[in-house]
């Protein structure tokens, strides 16, 4: 078992080479002693794709020097968190072009837990984690009993609440990602359980953000797909069965828009049809799972109220025509001090708090 202990370790500049020392060896991604949790692809050249959100790779390490390999799937740059121990060290800008090496100094003599978890959502494109550079990897010891899925739009997603490294309103929307430090995460750290996130950004039930389902597509459309996106080619297999499934919609069924593309009124109607079929979906797969109903951190006043009345339809159709009991969860204010009125890192904790009784109760 890993020993938890203060970390001191340095950033050796990013993207130079492997230590240079005959005890280190390279493991590739498909070694069995990783853990992987999220939406993940495997490749042919032993490489593995993170897809979602906070999709990871989890082990243990020995000796005093790791070298992390990844590089961004897209045609752009992208982001990773790492975690050592559990403990929060540092979002890396991983590059498309070339391979990112991430050389680390760790303790002597120690066991250490490594954590590299994917910053961006789908939609931002893959991270390759090509394998590490080190001295011994051991078998992660998963002790966890229970999983929790995290489904939702940008919020969920952690979009645009990091500006720690690139202020608000300037660079592209990926830069401000950090699903490490969403709610859904810190919940599920805070509970000792296993999870993924299947959330993109500005999707809705029946709408997106800006799109009255006319190019964009809707959650229904693409939860089943592997990539959460319109690529129906490729589908996720459902091989997890999560003991709760969060569901935080409504947020851009229930925007405006930018108010300057035409924008209908809100249909509750069709809002609550696609929610109650949805939900029929989640639990096609998943018949045991305990589902919950979260409003919008982003909404307040007669807009919430309207959301909360359509939670409560879709509640009472599933406690009036099956055995299924799902629980509504609503935040009683809204959280928008991050970037484009979305919560702020320190509002995701505040939410995930909030949210930690209920669910360790579940």
């Amino acid at each position: 078992m890993y020993k938890v202990i203060s970390i001191f370790f340095l950033i050796l500049n990013v993207g130079c080479g492997v230590k240079n020392d005959s005890n280190l060896q390279h493991f590739n991604a498909v070694n069995n002693q990783f853990f992987y949790q999220g939406r993940t692809e495997v490749f042919k050249d032993s490489s593995v794709a993170f897809i979602s959100s906070a999709a990871s790779v989890e082990f243990i390490v020995e000796g005093d020097s790791i070298n992390l390999h990844l590089q961004s799937g897209n045609n752009s740059h992208n982001y990773v968190v790492v975690a050592i121990n559990d403990k929060y060290q540092k979002k890396f800008k991983i590059d498309s072009k070339s391979m990112t090496n991430i050389p680390l100094s760790l303790p002597k003599n120690n066991q250490n837990k490594i954590g590299i978890f994917k910053a961006t959502e789908a939609s931002s494109g893959t991270i390759i984690f090509k394998g590490v550079t080190a001295q011994k990897i051991l078998q992660f010891p998963n002790s966890k009993k229970a999983t929790i899925e995290f489904i939702g739009d940008s919020v969920t997603c952690g979009a645009a609440a990091d500006s720690s490294d690139v202020p608000c309103d300037t660079g592209e929307y990926l830069d401000h990602h950090n699903a490490y430090l969403a709610y859904g995460p810190r919940i599920a750290r805070a509970l000792n359980v296993n999870f993924m996130l299947s959330s993109v950004s500005g999707i809705g039930m029946y709408r997106a953000w800006n799109d009255e389902h006319i190019e964009k597509p809707i959650l229904p459309e693409v939860y089943e797909n592997l990539y959460l996106n319109s690529d129906s080619t490729k589908k996720y297999e459902f091989k997890i069965q999560p003991d709760i499934v969060s569901i935080c919609m409504g947020t851009n069924d229930l925007s405006l828009g930018d108010g300057v593309k035409s924008r209908l009124p809100f249909n509750k109607e069709k809002f609550i049809s696609n929610y109650i079929n949805f939900v029929k979906t989640v639990y096609s797969h998943y018949p045991t799972s305990k589902v919950v109903f979260i409003n919008s951190p982003m909404i307040i006043g007669e807009t919430n109220n309207l959301l909360i009345s359509c939670l409560k339809e879709v509640q009472n159709y599933f406690k009036s025509n099956t055995d299924k009991n799902p629980i509504i969860f609503e935040l009683d204010k809204a959280y928008n001090s991050g970037c484009s009125s979305h919560p702020s890192v320190q509002e995701h904790k505040e939410i995930a708090e909030k949210l930690i009784p209920l669910f360790k109760n579940l």
